[in-house]
């Protein structure tokens, strides 16, 4: 089991930046593939980015390339999301996951999930 608690979001304004954290539990954080993924109202839950056990792999969703990165530091047991360039239809419940498989872009490839951190883009 991993606890995953995430952090950092709130209200900016579009064009502007948050980085999100992720702080996990436990000692085996680098046998965990970590991803982030968003939930706006209404919608279903939508890949964001991913990043391999070593960091040395990463995937972006389309809609987020280019603007997003997703880095880990796992001497500190967090994954990060940096998102710069801020759109309105970024507005979500933004969430970060765990996985052992060295990569995964589905939902369903994910075992723990985090609770969730409000992210709102003001046009």
């Amino acid at each position: 089991q991993v606890q995953l608690v995430e952090s950092g979001g709130g209200l900016v304004q579009a064009g502007g930046s948050l980085r999100l954290s992720c702080a996990a539990s436990g000692r085996t954080f680098s046998s965990y593939a970590m991803g982030w993924f968003r939930q706006a109202p209404g919608k279903e839950r939508e890949f964001v980015a991913a990043i391999s056990w070593s960091g040395g792999s990463t995937y972006y969703a389309d809609s987020v390339k280019g603007r997003f990165t997703i880095s880990r530091d796992n001497a500190k047991n967090t994954v990060y999301l940096q998102m710069n360039s801020l759109k309105p239809e970024d507005t979500a419940v933004y969430y970060c996951a765990a996985q052992r498989l060295l990569i995964a872009t589905r939902s369903y490839e994910y075992d723990y999930w985090g609770q969730g951190t409000q992210v709102t883009v003001s046009s």
